[in-house]
């Protein structure tokens, strides 16, 4: 039996899920990528509360690559970060492959000061 993409991803989101957690020390930053727009979250998983996001949507230039657009919105949430006293991380790939859109987001994030 042949399984579906969506079906592929959900599995390996629960597989990377197992091993990653956010806790007090360090925070865990989730991506989501759809096909106009990516978001980024910062979540605390010990308490369920969102600390800092940002997304595409914020930013709509429309003249951009998409890699520009996540290299910005990775920027813009370790600045984000940075203010609340959040500097390190850990990155959750939510089940995508880390190429991309997904690794401009977090070279993005690593350059302006986030470690992971």
């Amino acid at each position: 039996m042949k399984i579906s993409r969506k079906e592929a991803r959900k599995r390996r989101k629960q597989r990377i899920k197992k091993k990653v957690f956010g806790n007090d020390d360090r925070l865990r930053l989730v991506v989501f990528r759809s096909n106009k727009y990516i978001y980024a979250q910062i979540i605390n998983d010990e308490n369920g509360k969102t600390v800092v996001s940002s997304s595409s949507l914020q930013m709509s230039d429309g003249k951009c690559l998409n890699k520009d657009i996540s290299d910005r919105v990775g920027q813009d949430i370790a600045k984000k970060a940075l203010d609340n006293n959040i500097e390190r991380v850990v990155f959750d790939r939510n089940g995508y492959t880390y190429h991309g859109r997904i690794m401009a987001l977090a070279e993005g994030a690593r350059q302006t000061g986030l470690k992971f």
